[in-house]
């Protein structure tokens, strides 16, 4: 790994780069911590497989990470999901930037319910005010909904 690293020419606290060790003992990969890898030139994901790594390649790193209180075969998975994560935050990798400000851990909630066509399925209705084209109240229901669904889901995402 020490080779690899150095072939890639990363380095331990480099400016402008991360390299990342995937493991469930590391700190817990959210939001947050996409964002500011978003902000990254270069990241380097390593990932271990069963039983994981020389205990001495932490000394190669600058941070761990970890998706969650549960162990996987690898760290391959793990680094998908921080790679999706991280990649859609980059400008230009979504299309409309204003779509990531109004998604779920954006603001420390979770986001509005989602409504498509048909207006009726199951006999139940697109709420009336999506169809108004009335933007002010569109905006409104859309928070109280998102505080509504964090208080009743995650109410733990509202302390912080």
């Amino acid at each position: 790994m020490a080779k690899a690293l150095k072939s890639l020419k990363v380095k331990k606290g480099k400016k402008n780069q991360a390299i990342i060790l995937m493991t469930p003992q590391g700190k817990t990969f959210n939001q947050k911590t996409a964002r500011d890898l978003s902000k990254y030139k270069t990241i380097v994901l390593i990932c271990g497989r069963y039983e994981g790594f020389d205990e001495r390649i932490r000394d190669l790193v600058d941070m761990e990470i970890s998706l969650g209180d549960f162990v996987l075969t690898g760290g391959e998975i793990p680094a998908m999901a921080v790679l999706d994560a991280v990649a859609r935050l980059v400008p230009g990798v979504v299309g409309k930037s204003e779509s990531l400000v109004q998604e779920s851990f954006s603001e420390n909630s979770l986001e509005y319910p989602q409504y498509t066509r048909p207006e009726i399925f199951n006999k139940k209705h697109v709420p009336k005010v999506l169809l108004s084209g009335h933007h002010a109240n569109i905006e409104a229901w859309r928070k109280d909904e998102a505080l509504k669904r964090t208080k009743k889901r995650r109410p733990d995402l509202l302390k912080t």
